[in-house]
């Protein structure tokens, strides 16, 4: 079963399908869409947005969802219904988080450095010390104290939310057992191998 996967020239959303992927040692095409380009490709999307995942000629969106689709298929989808609540739980937070950000990232300029100062003062310690606090109680996962997809869901989006806290990587000196989740991720030989061959990009 091919693989294609359509998003722009950034992490983004489509960083832990990547993940996934790259862990499951499932082949794919990685393609990238520059921004100039996006008006006149927008119109030919499923919903108007990225990305996209294609296989068996179908195209699927909503991220969450393929990463939902990929975790069954590679081993990192909880082993039961609650486990699966447990690892969506901590998926729709991360989301929540994320979109905070980008909220501000890519809101009105003459509202970005109050934004900002928000996002630094109360909004990413709140999320980051909340999810911390689960990552204890899981051993170093977000769930199910188990590698599982919320771990790379998360993981997929540190830079992020290094970019929220305006620390850099030194937030995670903050949040030693969510800098256990990002570590465990991140040294897993296939997605290491990954992080080591992508494009450099800000997002």
């Amino acid at each position: 079963m091919p693989y294609k996967l359509q998003y722009f020239n950034a992490r983004g959303t489509a960083e832990p399908i990547r993940y996934l992927l790259k862990y499951g040692k499932i082949n794919f095409e990685d393609v990238r869409i520059e921004s100039s380009d996006w008006p006149k490709i927008k119109a030919t999307m499923p919903m108007g947005q990225m990305p996209i995942l294609e296989c068996d000629g179908k195209r699927f969106f909503q991220s969450v969802a393929i990463c939902r689709f990929l975790a069954k298929k590679v081993g990192l989808a909880g082993s039961n219904e609650l486990e699966n609540l447990e690892i969506d739980s901590i998926a729709d937070t991360v989301v929540d988080l994320r979109l905070k950000i980008m909220a501000v990232s890519f809101g009105p300029q003459d509202k970005k450095a109050e934004g900002m100062k928000t996002l630094k003062e109360e909004t990413v310690p709140f999320f980051l010390s909340k999810l911390n606090a689960i990552a204890e109680e899981n051993n170093g996962h977000l769930a199910c104290k188990k590698l599982t997809w919320a771990d790379f869901y998360f993981a997929a989006f540190v830079i992020m939310f290094q970019f929220g806290a305006q620390e850099g990587e030194k937030v995670w000196e903050k949040y030693p057992a969510l800098k256990k989740v990002k570590e465990n991720v991140e040294n897993i030989d296939e997605i290491k191998k990954w992080i080591a061959v992508r494009p450099v990009t800000d997002l």
